[in-house]
């Protein structure tokens, strides 16, 4: 009998639940989803639901504990925390009641290690940026092999050499190329679910600075004001590939999920990271520079810097970022996954 398989993904941001879903569904076996869900839509999907294991209280989440006593091989183990307990007993007994053959875990140290102790094989998400710290370090060992949701001309310097050959680069597991729209002049920027999302005032600066485009905003934004004729804010719209394809330039932060939606529809990208640990956006976006698929300015520009930024943001080759798009990075990964499992069913 074939054996399902399980996929955690982590709460912060939409990314990992996207990509998950978008293997899920090319996977020729069960696959089921793991994680905190409430908010996103799991529709379709076969997933449990674990207990939220955030701070109490008022603290914000930092993907760290704080404690001075922490075991070095974890980030997060916070004590008396009952919704974390439960979240761990949840993972416990759905491995043993559906013995999976694999689970992917995108992304926690201690998901990794937990499953490596319930002797169940794990493939270890790893994001960009420079994870060399021991808890990453230990997951990583733990693991039977790694993702990297993105292709290898991407990976940081300092990755060591054991890290890189127990990688498969799966690229861009989001995002599918369309035909190309009809030409606008239209400047669309992006946010998502995993950042701060966007300032009215500064939007509203921007788009003064550049009057002769129109600005289409996508995703959360905060403040009131007064908004030049030039800028109109949609929100959270259903269709972001739509106007990501018609887009002259676009404007977003160095995640995962706009990037690869840049690539898959070879738009000029003005890549504005944002701080993460490990450097996850600057170090890709770094890469992107060199590659010539990019511009990119760390955090959101002066109002003055704009103009400069556009006219440099337009002159860019849009085949240089359209050249990191795979077609079949989904249907190679699904395949690749499967084949994983499969094999420790053999074995």
């Amino acid at each position: 009998m074939t054996r399902g398989i399980g996929w955690y993904v982590h709460h912060q941001g939409a990314g990992h639940l996207q990509r998950a879903r978008a293997v899920a569904a090319a996977l020729p076996r069960p696959c089921t989803i793991l994680g905190t869900l409430a908010g996103f839509d799991t529709a379709g999907l076969d997933s449990l639901d674990l207990p939220d294991d955030r701070p109490l209280g008022a603290a914000t989440f930092e993907g760290r504990d704080g404690a001075a006593e922490r075991p070095e091989a974890f980030h997060y183990a916070p004590l008396n925390h009952p919704g974390l307990r439960t979240r761990m007993a949840r993972i416990a007994e759905w491995a043993a009641r559906t013995d999976p053959a694999l689970l992917v875990v995108d992304v926690s140290v201690e998901v990794a290690l937990f499953a490596r102790l319930l002797s169940v094989p794990t493939l270890v998400v790893r994001l960009a940026g420079t994870r060399t710290d021991q808890p990453h370090l230990e997951a990583f060992r733990s693991a039977n092999r790694l993702l990297a949701p993105f292709p290898a001309a991407l990976d940081g310097a300092g990755v060591p050499d054991w890290v890189r050959a127990k990688t498969d680069y799966a690229g861009f597991l989001g995002g599918s190329a369309q035909a190309a729209p009809a030409a606008s002049r239209d400047i669309v920027v992006v946010f998502g679910r995993g950042g701060a999302g966007g300032d009215l005032s500064a939007l509203a600066a921007a788009a003064r600075s550049v009057p002769d485009r129109f600005w289409h905003v996508l995703g959360p934004v905060s403040g009131t004001g007064p908004t030049p004729a030039n800028l109109h804010l949609h929100g959270w719209v259903s269709d972001v590939e739509r106007w990501i394809a018609r887009a002259d330039l676009l404007i977003g932060g160095g995640g995962d999920g706009v990037v690869a939606l840049a690539a898959a529809h070879a738009r000029r990208f003005l890549c504005l990271p944002e701080m993460r640990a490990y450097g996850e956006q600057t170090e890709k976006a770094a890469a992107l520079a060199r590659l010539g698929a990019a511009i990119v300015h760390e955090g959101w520009p002066p109002a003055s810097a704009w103009p400069d930024l556009i006219r440099a943001g337009l002159a860019l080759d849009p085949t240089a970022i359209g050249r990191l798009h795979a077609s079949t990075a989904v249907a190679d990964c699904a395949a690749a996954i499967n084949a994983l499992a499969a094999s420790f069913e053999r074995a």
